[in-house]
């Protein structure tokens, strides 16, 4: 069973600039409600996405089981024209299909070269474009990309980090979002910044007995419904219906923090890379003494780490 969940607090007609002066510094998730999104809430239906979206091609993940897996990758990568993967990824079954009629349908949108471009939907979907107001609780140089999305009904995506702060706007559908706060790093069996734990709400606590000392936050979100996702903030979505939103996500840090090279916004500050090659350093020289003596420095070396960058502001 999984733990109790801390409900996400909702509030109402939040201003920019109650936002960045109360909420903001707090750095925890907030749903917000009555935010002027635009058009977008009732006229983005099937009909009109797979018009206004036309046949360019996408590259879309599809997978035969509910809970996606990116380390072990339990999905595959396929190309569908835009209006064909709208129109799939409503349906619960399929009369046309790549692995199976049941399959399911997960699109990120990417920028025009992924390896250069990050996404944004001006670009990539301009006829979209007019229909949505996107959020500006920020400064313009913090913007970094603007990401669109669509889940098949049941999709569920695995737990992971960005290291940029985030809405997620809830345009069509209803999503439920779990969270986790970075402080529960350790409960959350990470490889690289995803977690392996897959089925969160009755995880496999033989294998995983750490996960459940883990804080859950939940929240569902319906059409309008915006979520604000601090960097660092770990978060699992699931898809309880067919589901379209967009995310923004904008730069928390000054620029020159960030890894130039990164397109998606999940590469980790290039301190914070330094950092790791710097440790994987010194554990392979650790990996010269005994087993003896490397347990009692490796111990120590926690205890300096614990006590010179453990942050004791957070709860």
């Amino acid at each position: 069973m999984a733990a109790p969940s801390v409900p996400v607090p909702r509030l109402e007609g939040v201003s920019p600039e109650q936002f960045m002066q109360r909420h903001y510094p707090q750095r925890k998730p907030l749903v917000l409600k009555g935010i002027d999104l635009g058009p977008c809430t009732s006229k983005w239906t099937v009909d009109y996405l797979s018009w206004a979206g036309g046949t360019r091609e996408v590259k879309v993940h599809v997978a035969t089981v509910a809970q996606m897996d990116f380390t072990s990758k339990n999905f595959v990568y396929r190309t569908l024209p835009f209006n064909k993967l709208v129109q799939r990824a409503a349906e619960e079954r399929h009369k046309e299909f790549f692995i199976s009629e049941d399959e399911k349908y997960y699109l990120r949108s990417l920028g025009e070269d992924p390896r250069k471009d990050v996404a944004d939907i001006r670009k990539q979907f301009p006829l979209l474009e007019g229909d949505i107001r996107l959020p500006r609780f920020f400064q313009e140089e913090q913007f970094f990309s603007s990401v669109f999305r669509i889940s098949s009904p049941g999709l569920q995506l695995w737990t992971h980090y960005d290291v940029m702060d985030n809405f997620l706007i809830q345009v069509m559908g209803r999503k439920r979002v779990v969270l986790f706060s970075p402080r529960d790093a350790q409960y959350l069996y990470l490889s690289g910044s995803k977690s392996e734990v897959l089925n969160i709400d009755s995880p496999d606590l033989a294998k995983y007995p750490l996960f459940s000392k883990a804080r859950r936050y939940e929240c569902c979100l319906e059409a309008g419904d915006v979520l604000f996702i601090p960097a660092l903030w770990f978060h699992n979505v699931i898809s309880e219906e067919f589901g379209v939103g967009v995310n923004i996500f904008w730069k928390h840090l000054p620029s020159e923090c960030y890894d130039k090279t990164d397109t998606y916004g999940n590469k980790d500050p290039i301190a914070a890379s330094r950092a790791a090659q710097i440790l994987d350093r010194a554990l392979r020289t650790l990996a010269e003494l005994p087993e003896e003596y490397r347990d009692f420095y490796a111990r120590r070396m926690v205890l300096h780490i614990q006590d010179r960058a453990y942050s004791k502001n957070f709860e």
